[in-house]
């Protein structure tokens, strides 16, 4: 046996159906597309969505509400989030690259802290933007809020 004679197993492979090609072959004149109609003529092709003339769903279901275009979407943090980093780390300075680093964020998201628990040390918090319960949490504990 060498690399002359390899062939895939039998029933491996599959010849391809050469239709049009004339009455002799079997599967000329109408090239398995049955008769007439849309469906029979060359560069057919349905549109997205079409259901048969009936009224499509994307037509039939009402529209409903707006996007807001200058939405700017922050990732939120809470305070118990940055007061565990912070123990684990031994950090006194927060900012959005120790959030990137311990995988709260991506590079490109923005950062808003909440006001969800408890912070027990004396931190500088850097980020986006603040929630009012989280930035007076922040200064009660004699830390400070940068906005970035």
């Amino acid at each position: 046996m060498n690399l002359s004679n390899l062939k895939p197993a039998k029933g491996a492979t599959k010849e391809r159906k050469r239709v049009g090609r004339g009455p002799g072959s079997g599967l000329g004149g109408t090239s398995t597309r049955g008769h007439k109609g849309a469906k029979s003529r060359s560069g057919y092709s349905r549109k997205i969505g079409f259901e048969g003339g009936q009224m499509p769903l994307q037509r039939r279901v009402p529209k409903f509400g707006f996007k807001n275009i200058n939405r700017i979407e922050y990732r939120p943090i809470n305070l118990d989030a940055i007061q565990k980093l912070s123990e684990d780390k031994g950090l006194t300075r927060v900012g959005v690259k120790d959030f990137i680093e311990a995988g709260f964020v991506s590079s490109n998201q923005l950062v808003k802290v909440l006001g969800k628990g408890t912070l027990t040390n004396k931190l500088e918090v850097e980020a986006h933007a603040f929630s009012g319960t989280a930035a007076a949490a922040i200064e009660a504990v004699g830390g400070t809020v940068v906005k970035l």
